[in-house]
């Protein structure tokens, strides 16, 4: 909940303030909230703490997005985002082995590393990096406060971006279950251990550092929603066969194919969502976008936890199939809309 309420003050703030300050803004809260969750002790603080990095940390989330839209032409979008994503996965490989290395030492010394970070990144992104905001055309005045969050009435009207939300968080709560489900599946139902299901979450994560910028290359001639019906449709039979296959390197050719659909839909979504927006609203439309992870991420696993504790567990797998098949046919249905 307050993720949401954080990326809906960003999206507003961001469009109203401009890019680069919302981005620092983000930076620094963070550091400072992760910081004194490192100093504290009691429980309720460390709630606390969290409720204040959801609020504050993701309000720099929009204007991030819109930065990179701001920054490259339409036709190198999802290239940018694409390296983004390889820059996150190399921190999802390497930043673990940090991290444990440092809480051998001290938790304290995690958070405050951490801290530190964050605000050099602040100071990079201060230093570096120009504001991206669309300037005002001549005699056009600045936007109220108001006017500001009064703009998400006008991005809920386009019929054609609700839709696409909507396909992606059909999408995005059956990608959810590769970090939350599966594991619990592998290890109950076929008994695979702790680091086997490492090795595969592993492999996803070498595979996007590897080939998602060449991917993302390759795809730059297709249409985005076609990309984003042919990602979903991988989605639909990596997953899906989860339910069916019960040898080991079954999963792992499963994650492959999961993997594959990850590195067309990720950057090209993005993307898509930057070409939707006007240039000055760009803020409020990535925050709504990121509706399509949030609601995912907290439907996604309560679903799939019920039908696991009455159910046979492979209908989670069987559910995931057909909800990713209804998803990219909805991506293909939109293409014909906005042809």
């Amino acid at each position: 909940l307050s993720s949401i309420v954080g990326s809906v003050l960003g999206g507003a703030l961001t469009d109203r303030f401009g890019r680069k300050g919302m981005v620092i803004f983000g930076l620094l809260i963070s550091a400072f909230i992760n910081l004194m969750v490192g100093l504290v002790n009691a429980i309720e603080l460390i709630y606390v703490g969290a409720l204040f990095i959801g609020l504050f940390g993701n309000a720099g989330g929009p204007a991030q997005q819109a930065m990179v839209a701001d920054l490259l032409p339409e036709e190198k979008r999802a290239q940018g985002f694409g390296l983004l994503r390889v820059v996150v996965n190399l921190a999802v490989v390497i930043g673990p082995a940090i991290g444990g290395l440092l809480a051998t030492r001290s938790y304290l010394l995690l958070f405050i590393c951490d801290a530190v970070a964050s605000t050099i990144t602040a100071g990079i992104v201060a230093l570096a990096i120009r504001e991206t905001k669309p300037a005002l055309r001549e005699g056009e005045p600045e936007q109220t406060m108001g006017q500001a969050f009064g703009g998400y009435r006008d991005v809920l009207r386009d019929g054609a971006f609700v839709l696409f939300i909507g396909a992606c968080i059909l999408m995005t709560t059956v990608y959810m279950q590769m970090n939350t489900t599966l594991s619990v599946y592998l290890r109950d139902v076929h008994s695979v251990s702790e680091q086997g299901f490492g090795y595969i979450l592993s492999l996803n994560a070498a595979m996007v550092v590897l080939f998602q910028f060449y991917i993302t290359r390759r795809i730059a001639r297709y249409k985005p929603l076609i990309v984003m019906a042919a990602g979903t449709l991988l989605y639909a039979i990596g997953f899906g066969m989860y339910g069916f296959v019960s040898a080991y390197v079954l999963f792992l050719a499963a994650m492959v194919i999961i993997t594959i659909g990850e590195m067309l839909v990720a950057p090209t979504s993005q993307a898509l969502v930057a070409e939707l927006a006007p240039d000055d609203m760009r803020g409020r439309y990535m925050a709504v976008f990121g509706f399509s992870w949030v609601i995912p991420s907290a439907v996604g696993p309560l679903l799939a936890g019920l039908v696991m504790d009455n159910f046979d567990p492979r209908w989670v797998w069987y559910a995931g199939g057909l909800v990713g098949l209804i998803a990219a046919w909805s991506f293909a249905l939109l293409q014909r809309r906005v042809r």
